[in-house]
């Protein structure tokens, strides 16, 4: 067995210390700094390392404690001498291959955190440390007191007894290091066993580690896989390594040994589960191949030959450092690509703060290297790199398939997911949103049935995104007139029979927009779009109607826009009325000029009979249709567009004013109050200003023909009656200037209006009167003129209920007496036409007898104040003086009159209270003028009569308010019996 000159050994470092005591304190000061700082708890990873390098490959290292001693047994090379020597020393290593691992051969002093005497016990030989030892032989050094005793333990070698137990078989070397007191050799062992998987990672050489009774064995795999074993199962690790060698000018700031061994090598590792997918690290160490305390945050493990200070824990600072992390950043894509291209971006490093100065470093590097490296799967196959791809913003396989030949670099569609969201953003990969997506296919010349499938591939996006309608307003729509449309809004999706699609292919009408059959998806309803029949795509051409006039005005051919919409109409069953809009058609009239289609008549109208001269012809509201477009369409396709055929309603189910652009329709609204009480529904005849005075009679008969018109004229308050009644003409006058012949009761102030050829009802509809109406100033005017007119012979009874009407609308509010034109005559009780200037209006009974019949206007008492009103005439009552009446009177109780009560009792009626003032002869005077009076009732309430039945009978009447009992008192006072009564 070698003692591999330990003795030399011995006498060189003895020799050096007492020759110089300042080699003495560096040497101690080193092995402490080293037992303290670095190296205080590596002491497997430097006993791994050690077990590694000696091994090379398939390495075996045993842990176990017998003993109390730590004893670490491994396979591979032997102690050797140089190996010795490198132990012995802290800046020396025997190890020089590019392979091995330690570099400084100061590792070694790890051991020392437990122990103070190890022993390195090998197949050819061994070597033994001791504190204890070395101090017996430099005790006397005075730096030793000065040190309260401690001295290096790793400087003095001695070979180990010749009794020290042999390496255990199998074995080629065993480090044995008896534990300090104050060492928990359990606790170790379970530390140890903690870093045990790391290590076989990081250290290639090593293929098992035993700690205790416990054991991890590694099994690589040909894919670049490496299957750990271990006690609690197995992990699974994805390694790709690189290598290569710093050239001259990076090693220059390296020592000399390190600048003789510029070769580097570098290892990614993640872990994988049995499906290949990697389970990304959170947070680990840089491996240099061993922990180092540089903390990194990448989703991988970096094991690399790099420059690290003496203590293993941090890196060198310099250009070699910055060559090796770079050439690690290359090797990164190279474990990129070696996992499935689905799970590819969990490799990503995301954006955090960086756990250490290298991490940032490293991680910008990684970034950089994964944004060139061509490694993202492509949706048209093949893989492409990160900075020339986009990725969509939605997950949808369908639509990434439509956009693979037409977006260069469109990543993979199920890297759309979230799960891939922060990874690619890190790579600064564009996400297309949906605007994008129709920006780019904006330009595209695609068959309406591609159309079709890209719609169907956006719809599940548009379903559950709540901003698509949005993003997608602008998306291409092929018609089927063969254009191409900016947006589905108010494209209409046609729901047609063959035939009508067979037409509207060769249409071109400006503003039309029908898409291709063949493009129809829902997704263009959600967006806007409407399903659309014929009566639909008629209505989609309101706008192209509307300005159908200038276009033709200028020169624009409108002959398709017009057969289109006449062939609509037809198809449709469209009625007058319904559109309004359609009466703006441009149509050629029959002098070749074009007009609205509402101001044109059919040829055989039968209004160009009623119509005046001057309203139809060349420089005339109206003109006649063309005809060829009259033989060619029917009346009621013509009708429905507005061309006229007949008498046309205009209909507005809410009015809101007179804005429907008919004669007088201002003056009929402030007639009914429109705005107060605006009218529920409108329903007016245009035209009727149109018709020849000469022609109502034909007039009135077409209007009563058509159930529409004559509804109109029915409608309750309507403007159609309304302008009939004042505007129409029968036999020279407005109906209402005429009364029906069997209305008695306007006798001789209406005519009966003369056979004109128009039913009695439609007479009546239209205001030819049948009793006495009035409804505004207009009105009463017109009564007061017929019942002043000298030459007109009017009943008493006509005038006198005439009167009572025209109080009454004055009485009510409906009519105001200052908006009525007064005639300087009346119509006074003797039924004579009088000046106003000596009339009075009646107020009460009584008063009668003070005036002669020429000179009162009578009507019911109650209204004898809003007659007086309106007829600016004073109230008789006003013209007679208060003190008037003249005779000597005697009050009597009415129950003190025999025949009064007699009267009473025939009449089964009771008596009444109070007193009557009875004269013989009674009279009034008014003015100069005395007048004998049968009764009267003064100021005070008091009622005065004659003693004579006439007298009595008025007063008594009166008094019970029986006044229109008169009559019959007066007959049972002059003779009070049974016979009168029933008589």
């Amino acid at each position: 067995m070698s003692d591999f000159g330990v003795t030399d050994l011995r006498t060189s470092v003895l020799q050096a210390w007492r020759g110089s005591p300042t080699r003495f304190r560096e040497d101690a000061n080193a092995e402490e700094d080293l037992r303290l700082g670095g190296y205080r708890d590596r002491l497997l990873v430097e006993l791994a390392q050690n077990a590694a390098d000696a091994a090379g490959s398939g390495g075996v290292l045993r842990l176990s404690v017998v003993d109390g001693e730590l004893r670490a047994a491994n396979t591979g090379a032997p102690l050797t001498e140089a190996g010795v020597a490198a132990l012995a020393s802290l800046r020396a290593s025997a190890k020089r291959g590019a392979a091995t691992v330690g570099q400084f051969g100061v590792g070694f002093a790890a051991v020392l955190a437990v122990t103070d005497e190890p022993r390195v016990v090998s197949t050819t030989g061994g070597v033994a440390f001791s504190a204890a030892r070395t101090r017996e032989l430099v005790g006397d050094l005075p730096e030793v007191a000065e040190r309260d005793g401690a001295v290096p333990v790793l400087r003095l070698a001695w070979p180990v007894p010749d009794d020290e137990p042999p390496v255990p078989e199998g074995f080629d070397t065993e480090v044995r290091l008896p534990l300090r007191p104050e060492v928990d050799a359990a606790e170790l062992l379970a530390e140890c066993a903690a870093e045990t998987p790391d290590l076989l990672i990081a250290l290639p050489g090593l293929s098992r580690i035993e700690v205790g009774d416990r054991a991890w064995w590694r099994e690589d795999g040909d894919d670049g896989t490496v299957v750990l074993h271990g006690p609690t199962g197995r992990v699974r690790w994805l390694l790709r390594r690189a290598s290569g060698e710093l050239d001259g000018a990076v090693v220059e700031g390296l020592g000399v040994e390190a600048r003789q061994r510029p070769e580097w090598s570098v290892c990614w590792a993640v872990p994988i589960d049995d499906e290949g997918v990697p389970r990304p690290l959170d947070e680990d160490v840089l491996h240099a191949p061993t922990p180092t305390d540089e903390r990194l945050s990448l989703p991988a493990r970096l094991l690399a030959t790099i420059p690290v200070e003496a203590s293993r824990r941090r890196l060198m600072p310099g250009p070699a450092t910055d060559a090796v992390l770079a050439a690690a950043a290359r090797a990164y894509s190279d474990l990129v690509l070696a996992v499935r291209p689905e799970h590819r971006t969990l490799l990503v490093p995301l954006p955090d703060f960086p756990k250490s100065e290298v991490d940032g470093q490293l991680r910008a590097l990684v970034t950089s290297e994964l944004r060139t490296a061509v490694w993202l799967p492509l949706q048209e196959g093949g893989f492409g790199t990160p900075a020339r791809s986009r990725v969509l913003d939605v997950l949808a396989p369908d639509l990434a398939d439509m956009l693979a030949d037409i977006v260069d670099g469109l990543a993979k569609a199920e890297l759309s997911g979230m799960q891939h969201a922060r990874q690619l953003a890190a790579l600064e990969v564009p996400r297309l949103r949906l605007s994008e997506i129709v920006a780019i296919v904006s330009g595209q010349d695609r068959e309406p049935a591609w159309w079709a499938r890209f719609y169907a591939a956006l719809d599940p996006v548009a379903e559950v995104d709540s901003t698509a309608r949005e993003e997608l307003g602008g998306l291409p729509v092929p018609l089927i007139d063969g254009r191409t449309v900016t947006g589905p809004r108010d494209v209409l999706l046609p729901d047609f029979d063959q035939e009508t699609l067979a037409e509207l292919s060769t249409m071109d009408v400006t503003g039309l927009r029908v898409a291709h059959p063949d493009a129809v998806h829902r997704l263009l309803e959600r967006l806007g779009a409407r399903s659309a029949g014929p009566a639909d795509l008629l209505d989609a051409m309101q706008t192209a109607v509307e300005r159908s006039m200038d276009d033709a005005e200028s020169g624009v051919d409108t002959t398709a826009l017009v057969d289109t919409v006449l062939w609509l109409t037809e198809s449709t069953g469209a009625r007058r009325g319904e559109r309004p809009w359609l009466g703006t058609l441009a149509l050629p009239d029959a002098d070749g000029e074009f007009r609205h289609a509402d101001e044109l008549i059919l040829p055989s109208s039968p209004l160009r009979e009623v119509f005046a001269d001057d309203v139809i012809g060349k420089d005339a509201p109206l003109g006649v249709l063309a005809g060829e477009l009259a033989s060619r369409w029917t009346p009621d396709v013509l009708a429905a567009v507005g061309v006229i055929d007949s008498f046309v309603v205009v209909f507005d189910d809410a009015p809101g004013g007179p804005d429907h652009e008919l004669a007088d329709e201002e003056a009929w609204w402030a007639a009914v109050d429109g705005d107060l009480n605006p009218p529920s529904t409108f329903a007016g005849v245009r035209d009727l200003d149109l018709v020849a005075d000469d022609k109502w009679p034909a007039a009135l008969r077409l209007l009563a023909a058509e159930p529409e018109t004559w509804q109109a004229i029915l409608l309750p308050g309507g403007y159609t009656s309304w302008w009939l009644a004042r505007n129409a003409r029968l036999a020279g006058a407005s109906p209402r200037s005429w009364r029906l012949p069997d209305a008695d009761a306007l006798v001789g102030v209406y005519d009966p209006i003369p056979d004109v050829g128009v039913r009695t009802d439609l007479l009546a509809a239209i205001g030819v009167r049948a009793s006495l109406v009035v409804t505004d100033a207009a009105d009463v005017t017109d009564v007061l003129q017929r019942l002043g007119d000298p030459e007109r012979a009017v009943p008493s009874g006509v005038a006198m209920r005439a009167h009572g009407v025209l109080a009454a609308a004055v009485r009510s509010g409906d009519v105001d007496a200052s908006d009525v034109e007064l005639d300087d005559r009346v119509r006074a009780l003797s039924g004579a036409s009088v000046s106003g200037e000596q009339a009075v209006v009646l107020d009460s009974p009584w008063l009668l007898a003070a005036f002669a019949p020429d000179q009162v206007v009578a009507a019911d008492p109650d209204d004898a104040e809003p007659l007086a009103e309106l007829l600016d005439l004073p109230l008789a009552a006003d013209e007679v003086d208060a003190d008037a009446l003249i005779g000597n009177g005697q009050p009597v109780s009415w129950s003190d009159l025999g025949a009064v009560v007699a009267a009473s009792e025939l009449l089964d009626r009771a008596v009444p209270d109070g007193l009557v003032v009875v004269y013989e002869e009674l009279a009034v005077r008014r003015g100069e003028t005395r007048y004998p009076v049968a009764w009267w009732v003064t100021e005070d309430g008091v009622v005065h009569a004659e003693d004579t039945p006439a007298g009595l009978s008025r007063a008594l009447a009166w008094a019970v308010d029986r006044w229109h009992d008169r009559h019959l008192l007066a007959a049972l006072l002059d003779d009070p019996t049974a016979a009168t009564y029933l008589s």
